[in-house]
């Protein structure tokens, strides 16, 4: 692969020719920040052909699906004829941009959240003799079963019975088993055993309907740890109903799936991890879908009508997207699927903990994510066996600064060497540890991911391959063909969920399947760069991007061996896995990457309707690498409060690019803390403001101006955002770097000012909501998750302390408003850099 690069000026040199495998396992120090990227990403992404002759696989016997038996090739469910506009934002309803996080707008339906009754939409002719009705309480749930509005199964298609009779075939008596055709597979959830509620969103739970004391119910607990059939079987009417109001029962009917897709990492194609291989075993594992529901906007004077079931009288599915939102509920740790690989299906507590806070933590930061509404634990119940790391694991032991290896380097070089050592100085876990089983409820608009586009344009690739003999079929023979009408159909629900003003209701009426093709590109390509900037800007490194685990929504998903930065470095992650590939700052070249794979899933279309593959994906990855260099560049400027609202070639962007160049050296030499520095930086820019100094730009400041700035940046013992000691060349570097930053800072708010008349933002605002106080530090989320479960060596009794989720829901107080300055106690507690100790322990400054 080649080292092209999104952004060159993240590069790390390469020192001299040491060789790293004397000093660590890893096999080089640092190859770029683009391995196979932009052009590379594209020339890489070559399929993998299909072994049909694949191993036996496992059975799993599909339930509950109303068109299990439907073919393939027949026409999909007709769509619904009033779809209008969608919010086309980067969450599930209209929601903050990243620097204006104000708490969302919460929608209710059901009871509203402050009231406790229920007015029931009566006809006029029964209005009076239905007084008595109108107060009742709905039972728990009924109001979130009657939005159930299923589109995955509406509109798209389960293996046909040939694949499945096929499948069965080569299943091997377990679980797992090969998904030939298809766009899901009906499973049931396992629930879990003694399930007992830890933690929920109420912004959330408010969001998708829900009254605040329902999620305390038994139904609400049964539901969402996996009992969905159960959760139902006791609900009792609080009154008897008759035949008036005999809509009131909750009928719709209860869904759940798990859906395949394909991998593909950093741009290449790959099926060597599927049990098959061939690629028909991958897919949600231990993820399963529970239900989508449309819920209104907003209902008459507070009051909420309760859904009778009748489509005919209460559509509220047909009010998506104009006056209403469509959610999908999928459980984390569901137990097995058709694609579990053999595992056992399940998520222990400690990443559920994790996933639960982490998804909470982005929304309120402002960077677009999935949601958590609920997480429940199988007390003494469900327990996992999990590899994981004891008390002595740590990184392994890094060179000094005297090491003769080291010897041929200055001491700059040294200090940058053994930075990015520390970087990459990983191991394994050393022991296995029993835990409680957990699941989380994770919330999106849709979980359409880019593997999903992914596998079923692999299928088509293949089938034109087989049919096509030496010559290519035509683009008539193509469109006929079963996995190319998947992977449209596929294409039109992605359009459909995410991007409904700008890629589907243009195109929709006129099947115009090569322009809904072209907006989805344009509109993910926005997106995914939008949330990848928001990771560099709040410091998240998601660990493991592949494209599978990139939603065409450009939406933050599956929080696994995701990390905070504590000590700066490019290449940060936390997961063992991560590589250099999918290190902090590599990852606007990840997500380009995914990027390009979504482009060359969508060729195939192009191709069939009579569009030139080859100019589209030049035109749309030229486009791709400028947004993403782009959006990366905006956020440090953002960051530093020189975003001065002109052109990007201007000399204020100049200037600013320099100064990160600048600064990026430093916080990797002494080892800065990504959060600490900036928000410590914020506040010299308020105490120094521009706005208030009336300094003009360029003017002379006495030396003790800047050294007092230099002395409010480094804090005290806790808040100096540097690990190691400045040396003093450091020390006078930075002091020169506060000088012309501060400059910059003046002339960038007396040049806005020019422009606007007016007097603009205080740059020192901009900070602020750009440099978040609170993030999760790796060390706070292990210090809750042990408090709420320390795990135990197999075989050995639990210990009798755990079940204490005081330091869960203390994490989540801190996370609602990450960018206000908290209480004296959150201060004292969470502003400051990570203990010593948690930069070296396994499963903290590292994990599998």
């Amino acid at each position: 692969n080649n080292n092209t690069n999104i952004n060159n000026k993240f590069r790390l040199p390469l020192l001299g020719a040491l060789s790293l495998s004397a000093l660590t396992s890893s096999s080089s120090i640092h190859r770029g920040n683009g391995a196979a990227l932009f052009a590379a990403a594209a020339n890489n992404y070559t399929g993998a052909a299909t072994n049909t002759n694949s191993q036996k696989g496992a059975a799993f016997v599909t339930t509950n699906s109303p068109k299990q038996s439907k073919q393939i090739n027949a026409e999909t469910t007709s769509q619904q004829a009033i779809r209008v506009e969608v919010a086309d934002d980067y969450s599930m309803k209209r929601g903050p941009s990243p620097l204006a996080f104000a708490s969302s707008i919460k929608r209710s339906f059901g009871l509203s959240s402050t009231s406790s009754t229920t007015s029931l939409s009566m006809s006029t002719a029964k209005e009076d003799s239905s007084k008595t009705k109108m107060s009742r309480t709905p039972p728990p749930l009924r109001n979130f079963r009657n939005s159930f509005s299923h589109s995955w199964i509406r509109d798209l298609n389960p293996e046909d019975p040939e694949n499945y009779e096929r499948s069965l075939a080569q299943s091997r008596g377990g679980p797992g088993r090969p998904v030939f055709n298809g766009h899901y597979v009906s499973v049931r959830p396992t629930p879990l055993k003694n399930p007992k509620l830890v933690i929920y969103s109420p912004d959330m739970l408010s969001e998708l309907g829900f009254r605040e004391e329902e999620a305390n119910s038994e139904p609400f607990v049964k539901y969402f740890s996996g009992d969905v059939d159960g959760a139902f079987e006791n609900i009792v009417e609080e009154d008897t109903v008759d035949e008036d109001d005999a809509g009131m029962k909750a009928e719709k009917d209860i869904e759940t799936w798990a859906t395949p897709y394909a991998l593909s990492i950093m741009g290449r194609r790959y099926t060597n991890n599927c049990p098959y291989g061939t690629g028909d075993g991958y897919g949600d594992g231990r993820a399963i879908s529970v239900g989508e529901i449309v819920v209104p906007h907003s209902r008459q004077s507070g009051t909420t009508t309760v859904s009778n079931g009748d489509d005919d009288d209460d559509d509220d599915d047909a009010l998506y997207p104009h006056a209403a939102s469509r959610y999908e509920l999928q459980l984390k740790g569901a137990g097995q699927t058709p694609f579990c690989r053999g595992a056992d299906g399940r998520a222990v507590l400690r990443s559920s903990i994790r996933e639960f806070l982490a998804s909470e933590a982005m929304h309120n930061l402002g960077v677009s994510t999935t949601r958590a509404l609920s997480l429940v634990v199988s007390e003494k119940g469900n327990t996992s066996t999990r590899p994981w790391y004891s008390g002595s694991a740590k990184v392994r032991e890094l060179p000094r600064m005297v090491d003769p290896r080291l010897s041929q380097y200055d001491d700059r070089q040294k200090r940058e060497l053994i930075s990015q050592l520390a970087a990459q100085a990983k191991s394994d876990p050393d022991m296995m540890v029993e835990e409680k089983c957990a699941m989380t409820t994770r919330v999106a608009s849709s979980f359409v991911r880019i593997g999903h586009l992914d596998l079923f344009a692999r299928r088509v690739e293949m089938a034109q391959m087989k049919g096509g003999g030496k010559k290519s079929p035509s683009k008539e023979k193509v469109k006929e063909m079963s996995q190319y009408q998947e992977l449209e159909d596929m294409m039109w629900h992605a359009c459909y969920r995410e991007y409904y003003r700008d890629a589907y209701a243009p195109y929709w009426e006129t099947k115009d399947a090569q322009g809904a093709a072209m907006a989805l590109m344009e509109g993910a390509m926005t997106r995914i760069a939008k949330m990848v900037g928001g990771w560099i800007r709040v410091g998240f490194v998601q660990g493991n991007f592949n494209a599978d685990n990139c939603l065409v929504g450009g939406r933050t998903m599956d929080y696994g061996p995701f990390g905070f930065l504590d000590v700066y470095h490019p290449l940060s992650a936390k997961w063992t896995g991560s590589g250099e590939h999918f290190g902090f700052m590599n990852q606007p070249n990840a997500g380009y990457a995914n990027l390009s794979v979504l482009v060359e899933s969508l060729l195939p279309i192009i191709d069939a309707n009579g569009g030139d593959s080859d100019v589209v994906r030049d035109e749309m990855l030229n486009k791709a690498q400028t947004i993403f260099t782009d959006t990366v560049d905006e956020v440090m400027r953002t960051k530093m409060g020189l975003d001065c609202g002109g052109d990007d070639s201007s000399d204020s962007a100049k200037e600013a690019e320099e100064l990160w160049e600048e600064m990026e050296q430093l916080l990797k030499i002494a080892r800065g803390d990504w959060t600490l520095f900036w928000r410590q930086l914020t506040y010299v820019a308020a105490e120094y403001s521009p706005a208030k100094s009336g300094k003009e730009s360029g003017g002379s400041y006495a030396s003790d101006y800047y050294d007092g700035m230099l002395t409010m940046l480094l804090g005290d013992k806790d808040t100096n955002p540097f690990y190691d000691a400045l040396t003093t060349e450091n020390r006078a570097s930075l002091r020169a770097w506060i000088e012309r930053w501060h400059v910059a800072l003046a002339e960038c708010y007396r040049s806005a000012s020019e422009r606007s008349g007016d007097a603009p933002t205080p740059p020192e605002e901009t900070m602020r909501l750009a440099n978040p106080k609170y993030t999760l530090g790796e060390w706070m989320l292990v210090d809750a998750y042990s408090k709420a479960d320390p795990g135990k060596s197999p075989g050995n009794p639990f210990p009798a302390k755990g079940g204490d989720y005081s330091g869960v829901h203390e994490l989540f107080d801190l996370c609602k408003d990450p960018y206000a300055e908290g209480s004296a106690e959150q201060h004292r507690k969470y502003y400051r850099r990570a203990p010593d100790e948690s930069l070296r322990a396994g499963g903290t400054a590292f994990m599998s």
